[in-house]
């Protein structure tokens, strides 16, 4: 289906390819969370790294790695989130297993216990880079431990508020996604827009990008109402936002089971042909397409074509389903080995590398990072239809100049 007017078609440059095809993924299958999107925690722990008992005339901490850089990964493997950080875990182990490296060593270590703690471990045990940790406030305490020491952090959180000073985020930003879907509906007719969002962090700034996202498409916001995740509280919203002008389009911004039992409530009272819109988000319910009332949705996320493949080999090694931010930690390593190619064992990491313009390509697609330290993603938009989904405006392969 042709696109109007949304992410403008360019000339690409060429990505970082070649780690992701070492991997074995693109020819075929060989090998702010969510609240109730996720699948089971898989049931295969990696071990998270433990103190050695030091014997006389031996070194303590980790054995010195004379062939290998030496990488952390910061998760939570105990707790509440044990289920998302091993999964993570797992993911980095199959990343290293896919490309064969021989370069990279990769140390786990449970935020849990202690964020800062395990940051400042890793790193007396001679790690140049660290990936994760994965929630916000993990990456505030480990931020400015490794700032001291010049060890970049690639984190898993989606706050962009940590970004920034030798942190990088590489989770999935709501403001891409909402300036994706938005240009796509602006450039299917669709001029007049309303938003329902949650109180907090995440509506909040799902708001505010969605009020800049609309203005620079040129449409209109007729009306933009908050509610509370409690009982009734998007119902409520939802009459509000009814009494006001009619609109084309409604930005839902939140997960799939609260758009699910908002929209009927909106088209009941603006009309059947009002246009459902929502975010990242939706890509983290396994089963979105499978909601009837979200039939003719929009929304806009990575990919999922390479992270299908990824799955089915996650599931044959681990005996479970992977969850969904665990294409993250595989990322993150694709982007380590190729980096660790002009990366000479005992030296720093060669942060300059993270910002090269060309980008580097993954599961989730292409990507780069901003000056912001934020990463920047190609989104595609896909369409709740017949009880799955359907990509109706494909992600670019790469990025212009």
């Amino acid at each position: 289906m042709a696109e109007a007017a949304s992410m403008p078609q360019r000339a690409f440059r060429r990505l970082h390819w070649a780690t992701l095809a070492t991997a074995g993924l693109l020819g075929g299958c060989q090998t702010v969370l969510p609240r109730g999107v996720e699948p089971p925690a898989p049931t295969t722990r990696a071990p998270a790294a433990t103190a050695p008992r030091v014997e006389p005339g031996v070194q303590a901490g980790l054995p010195r790695d004379e062939g290998r850089n030496r990488v952390a990964l910061l998760v939570p493997l105990s707790g509440s989130n044990a289920g998302v950080g091993q999964s993570i875990a797992n993911a980095t182990m199959l990343a290293l297993l896919d490309t064969q490296n021989r370069s990279v060593r990769i140390t786990n270590y449970d935020t849990a216990t202690g964020a800062a703690n395990a940051a400042q471990r890793a790193i007396a045990e001679g790690a140049q880079l660290i990936l994760g940790p994965l929630l916000a406030d993990d990456v505030r305490a480990v931020a400015p431990v490794a700032k001291a020491a010049k060890v970049p952090v690639l984190s898993f959180s989606n706050d962009t508020g940590v970004a920034g000073n030798g942190t990088y985020v590489m989770g999935y930003v709501p403001a891409q996604s909402v300036d994706r879907v938005v240009s796509y509906a602006r450039g299917r007719g669709v001029t007049s827009f309303a938003g329902l969002v949650p109180n907090g962090l995440y509506g909040e700034r799902a708001s505010t990008s969605f009020l800049r996202a609309v203005e620079g498409a040129g449409g209109q916001v007729v009306s933009l109402q908050a509610y509370g995740r409690t009982s009734g509280g998007v119902a409520t919203a939802v009459q509000r936002l009814n009494t006001k002008a009619p609109y084309d389009a409604v930005l839902i911004a939140d997960g799939g089971a609260t758009a699910a039992a908002a929209a009927p409530l909106v088209k009941r009272g603006v009309g059947a042909g009002t246009r459902i819109l929502g975010t990242e988000l939706w890509n983290s319910e396994a089963n979105i397409g499978a909601r009837a009332t979200l039939t003719g949705a929009w929304y806009a996320s990575v990919s999922n074509g390479l992270y299908r493949q990824y799955a089915a080999k996650y599931r044959t090694r681990f005996g479970a389903a992977p969850y969904r931010l665990s294409s993250l930690g595989y990322d993150s390593v694709l982007l380590t080995v190729r980096i660790a190619r002009d990366w000479a064992v005992g030296t720093p990491f060669p942060e300059a590398k993270l910002r090269d313009g060309d980008g580097f390509a993954g599961l989730d697609g292409a990507f780069r990072f901003g000056r912001d330290g934020v990463a920047e993603r190609a989104l595609e938009v896909q369409e709740i239809r017949g009880g799955t989904t359907v990509t109706v405006s494909p992600a670019p392969s790469g990025f212009g100049k």
